[in-house]
């Protein structure tokens, strides 16, 4: 396998896993916090998008599909601000983010995948060594960057798989 193929097959899953946790669920479901002050479903799959939107835009040097098609509105926000992907949200904030439906969910997910394959079609193995960001200490390359947003996704949509099942207990 090569190593495009093999990312292919790791963000793969992230797909399945957003897919597994938004079916069935209703615009009512994706706005439950288990716990006061605790991240609901439709929150937490829109945080892991942005995430993912926000980083892998940055690497191929566009604006991010959030902004460029103007999904803010689906999700119950006025603006479509590139900075604002959940990180130091406040209660109030999380709140505030109300996706119409999961399929709003999973579509934004997927125009963000269509932009992460393209990126991945086009990424040989000695692309991941290539430093994407100096901000850090050792700087971040392109590998270690790709890794750290499957792992994020993964993280978040098991979180998001949690309160899934927090809500069959209800």
């Amino acid at each position: 396998m090569d190593v495009d193929g093999l990312l292919v097959e790791l963000f793969g899953r992230v797909r399945e896993h957003v897919e597994e946790v938004v079916e069935g669920l209703d615009p009512a479901d994706l706005v439950v916090q288990p716990e006061p002050g605790s991240n609901p479903i439709g929150w937490t799959i829109w945080h892991l998008t942005r995430v993912q939107d926000h980083h892998v835009s940055e690497l191929v040097e566009r604006d991010q599909v959030w902004v460029e098609h103007g999904w803010a509105t689906r999700f119950g926000l006025t603006t479509a601000d590139p900075d604002d992907n959940g990180w130091g949200h406040t209660a109030e904030q999380v709140a505030a983010l109300r996706p119409e439906s999961g399929r709003v969910l999973l579509d934004y997910y997927t125009a963000v995948e269509h932009r992460t394959l393209d990126l991945l079609a086009s990424t040989t193995a000695a692309d991941l060594d290539r430093v994407v960001d100096r901000r850090w200490d050792p700087p971040v390359t392109l590998g270690v960057r790709l890794v750290s947003i499957a792992d994020d996704d993964i993280q978040h949509a098991g979180q998001a798989a949690y309160v899934k099942g927090l809500l069959g207990r209800r």
